[in-house]
């Protein structure tokens, strides 16, 4: 199951009138019975809401007040979320003739046309307070308060993710907390800008169309929906033609297959890096200490001692917390064992919370060997979320290589790699293209799609990206990508093969040379083909266009520009006398 929640908003979503349906309680009551829980997020004061909605008790959690307050149905306890409107702001709301108002915990709310009243008062007393409409309603909230930041301290309570929620509602405020879930929904009758924002809108109104999503729910969990979802792409790389290649949206299985050093775990990495830049919880299953520097992540496991399954689990237990487990401590003949232990614990958590949302499973082939544990195989049937990393994809077990829908083949032989793949799986193998794969380069084929197979330029990882540009700052470029400074007359021949000697010979060669090649822009051209960094060639281009410019300023300008993106050693460089 991926979606573990539904946050509903009440007026003009549940309900029409103030009343919800017999029809829409019973759908409600089929949602609770399948394990799931109904958060409803309102703009109401919990009074209100109380009189209205007797069925209350259905909701594991009520966010009322527009974010400013949580209830919990069960025991009837209120958590304030904001601070209560301030007695100078009621007396003069009240004196300046406002009607409509309800007072609740933390909001005060009003009708239009009022709240041109409440902007002058928030004016006039130096308030930090903002407005907040839904259709003719006004309410007025402290800033940094509204249905997403309600609806996120109802998620903490109940260790959920916002990636295994669907929200649905009807009204501008509903915008926030629509975009902080998974899955958003705007039933028929609401407002154009939430359906034009929303990933989905259903084709009953009210109630009508929220049963209408519980039933899918009900019936694949939205799996069926999901292909048109957008909003959550992550960038695999580019094409030949230079078009992003997205992972599509969805329950998805990977397999990064290549010999050593072919670049697997710079496209894993990445992966991993925009998936948690996303609030995916991740979980890297580590034999060999390779992902000891991933960032935001929590080590557990070192060269002397193996982690625990209890240190693990509490880890994984925020959902905000990715998790790297490094196996190193273990003696090598225990490590299938010990994972296979883990992976039964980490998919019960995931039966419970949808989480870790992925796992990365590296040396696949020495822990899911092909060997016909059963174990394995039933577990790994029905995973998710799952990639797959391996220099030998023939000796995983084959009934796990059948769940993969991406593969992909680095090295120098992808060809042979997929091939070998395939008849693990007992596939026909698909027509390769027959182009030479460089480094940072990978062969796509999307099995499950029927697409075929594909060169993509990995989209490098964060760490990697600072690996390149201490090679441009600091290290060293073969002759034919070096600059050289030749002068007018190309008397001179200095070669510059990093950008930390272009800076220093660049503060001392001769004027009219260092003019020279800025007047001819070689320079930005330089940049811009050799270093392949556009952003920075274009500012030093900007700069080899102001033809006012001293050889000392021009020089000053470009120099920092390049420090501006590059680090270089503790103190810079010293400029020539």
């Amino acid at each position: 199951m991926r979606y573990f929640a539904l946050a509903a908003d009440y007026d003009g979503t549940l309900a029409s009138d103030g009343a919800v349906t017999a029809e829409t309680v019973s759908a409600i009551e089929r949602l609770v019975a399948s394990g799931r829980k109904l958060i409803l997020v309102t703009g109401r004061i919990l009074p209100e809401l109380l009189d209205i909605f007797p069925q209350v008790s259905l909701c594991e959690l009520v966010v009322a007040e527009n974010g400013g307050l949580l209830y919990r149905p069960a025991t009837m306890e209120i958590t304030l979320l904001a601070p209560a409107p301030r007695p100078a702001f009621l007396e003069e709301v009240q004196r300046r003739g406002v009607q409509h108002l309800s007072l609740g915990h933390t909001i005060l709310a009003t009708r239009v046309p009022y709240e041109t009243v409440i902007l002058d008062v928030i004016r006039d007393l130096g308030l930090e307070l903002r407005i907040i409409f839904n259709k003719g309603a006004v309410m007025v909230l402290p800033h940094g308060i509204d249905k997403a930041t309600g609806l996120t301290a109802a998620l903490t309570r109940l260790e959920l993710s916002p990636h295994n929620i669907v929200a649905i509602g009807d009204g501008e405020n509903d915008h926030a907390m629509l975009a902080l879930s998974e899955y958003g929904v705007a039933v028929s009758n609401a407002v154009p800008m939430l359906k034009e924002t929303a990933d989905r809108t259903t084709n009953g109104d009210h109630g009508s169309g929220v049963v209408e999503i519980i039933d899918h729910l009900l019936a694949d969990d939205l799996a069926g929906s999901e292909r048109t979802i957008s909003r959550h792409a992550v960038v695999l790389g580019h094409g030949m033609n230079g078009k992003d290649i997205i992972l599509p949206f969805g329950r998805q299985n990977l397999l990064l297959a290549g010999t050593s050093g072919s670049g697997k775990s710079t496209l894993a990495t990445g992966l991993l890096e925009r998936l948690g830049g996303q609030g995916y919880q991740l979980c890297v299953i580590d034999p060999e200490g390779d992902y000891e520097s991933f960032p935001h992540a929590v080590i557990l496991g070192t060269v002397q001692n193996g982690p625990s399954l209890t240190e693990i689990l509490t880890a994984l237990a925020n959902p905000h917390t990715h998790v790297v487990v490094n196996l190193v401590g273990l003696p090598l003949q225990d490590r299938p064992a010990f994972f296979l232990g883990l992976l039964h614990k980490i998919l019960e958590l995931r039966a419970k919370t949808g989480r870790p949302h992925w796992i990365l499973v590296d040396e696949t082939h020495h822990l899911l060997p092909r060997d016909g544990n059963p174990t394995a195989q039933a577990l790994a049937k029905d995973a998710a979320g799952m990639m797959y990393v391996t220099v030998h994809p023939d000796q995983i077990e084959p009934s796990i290589l059948e769940t993969v829908q991406i593969m992909f083949a680095l090295g120098q032989s992808p060809g042979e790699t997929l091939k070998t793949f395939c008849e693990a799986i007992r596939q026909e193998t698909p027509v390769v293209p027959q182009a030479e794969l460089e480094p940072g380069r990978a062969l796509m084929w999307n099995r499950t799609a029927s697409h075929v197979p594909e060169i993509i330029e990995i989209a490098p990882s964060a760490v990697e990206r600072r690996r390149h540009r201490r090679k441009y700052a600091e290290g060293e470029l073969p002759a034919d990508r070096s600059f050289y400074f030749k002068g007018p007359a190309g008397q001179l021949n200095l070669r510059a093969q990093n950008l930390l000697l272009f800076m220093q010979m660049g503060e001392g060669v001769d004027e009219p040379t260092w003019l020279h090649h800025l007047q001819a822009h070689d320079y930005s051209t330089w940049i811009r083909s050799a270093i392949k960094d556009a952003t920075l060639a274009t500012k030093v281009r900007e700069i080899e266009a102001q033809m006012e410019l001293s050889a000392g300023e021009s020089r000053r300008l470009i120099r920092a520009a390049i420090e501006e993106q590059y680090t270089v050693p503790a103190g810079g460089i010293e400029p020539s006398a």
